[in-house]
């Protein structure tokens, strides 16, 4: 079988995604070979500081293939980063690096040479300063994607928040019937192609306990009745529930994925029942798209102490 290479952007130089790229490696051999694009003298300096030995296989870019590729070796598209030390401070630096790792995989993609693409942590404040909500709504926008949703999945459990990286006071201005259905629609379809059966999922409610002192009531008004036109359609869904209920046991137990109204409702129960346990996907993109699920986390940079397994979870998804 003809595995296609897994493009990797390191992206934030000075975050822990080094480290836990290289335990990655040791983990286990994977089918797929793994293109890394990153700079080759900060890897070389971090590898000297974590004390990590890995032969590099320095790649030379083509408009049409990617030439000599190592199962055994770092393969690296080196993008040049001036720097004298393997650590230093997260700052606006890194933006133009950043920005031509993506640019480079996002060819690569786009020549077909790929269709796996994993991205490292960057920072929301220098990278995308406040032009995108994150990384998903940067990769949209740049593959002309209109309909995209947040996906973190771990076999088990996943959840979609409706609005990512939104602040709360803007959240209840952009909850519709039209989003709820796009949403549920692309999660319903990576579950029937990637993952093999048509999902069971639960919606939850923006109010607690979905009922609201005010006298426009979200849960009734848009979540209802979206519930109500969703199993019209055909899709397997229920709600809207109480968020402080579902993630019970016996509760969520019978959903394969939960979405939530707004960021934290499901990504701080889901992170704390399954850690790093559960890999960022991102749907609708015309290739696949994981995100470790960590920050550059710059606390603990150079300690060697991160856990790689989000990023084993990605690079396992896939390696087929």
């Amino acid at each position: 079988m003809n595995y296609k290479p897994i493009i990797v952007v390191a992206g934030e130089p000075n975050s822990i995604f080094m480290e836990i790229f290289l335990k990655s490696l040791q983990y286990k051999k994977y089918k797929s070979p793994i293109i890394l694009i990153a700079s080759y003298s900060l890897l070389k300096l971090q590898m000297e500081k974590l004390d990590y030995k890995f032969n590099i296989n320095l790649l030379d870019f083509y408009e049409s293939k990617i030439w000599n590729l190592n199962k055994k070796k770092i393969n690296l598209i080196n993008v040049n980063y001036k720097t004298t030390k393997a650590f230093e401070k997260i700052s606006s630096k890194s933006k133009k690096y950043i920005v031509k790792c993506f640019d480079l995989a996002l060819k690569l993609l786009e020549l077909n040479i790929s269709n796996k693409l994993i991205n490292g942590p960057i920072s929301k404040k220098y990278f995308l300063e406040k032009k995108y909500l994150g990384v998903t709504e940067y990769l949209a926008e740049k593959t002309n994607q209109k309909k995209f949703a947040m996906l973190i999945f771990n076999k088990k459990l996943s959840v979609c928040p409706l609005t990512t990286h939104l602040p709360l006071k803007l959240v209840s201005k952009n909850i519709n019937k039209k989003l709820i259905l796009e949403k549920v629609s692309l999660i319903d379809a990576f579950y029937k192609k990637s993952i093999g059966f048509k999902p069971n999922i639960a919606i939850l409610g923006l109010n607690p306990h979905c009922e609201s002192i005010d006298n426009y009531n979200e849960d009734e008004k848009i979540i209802k009745p979206s519930v109500k036109n969703l199993i019209k359609l055909g899709f397997k869904i229920s709600g809207p529930y109480p968020a402080d209920t579902i993630f019970l046991k016996n509760n969520r137990k019978k959903f394969d994925v939960i979405i939530g109204m707004y960021h934290d409702q499901v990504l701080t129960p889901i992170k704390t029942l399954f850690e790093y346990d559960a890999i960022n996907i991102t749907l609708g993109l015309p290739f696949i798209r994981i995100s470790p699920d960590h920050g550059p986390n710059f606390s603990m940079l150079g300690k060697n102490l991160s856990d790689p397994k989000s990023l084993i979870e990605a690079l396992k998804f896939l390696d087929k």
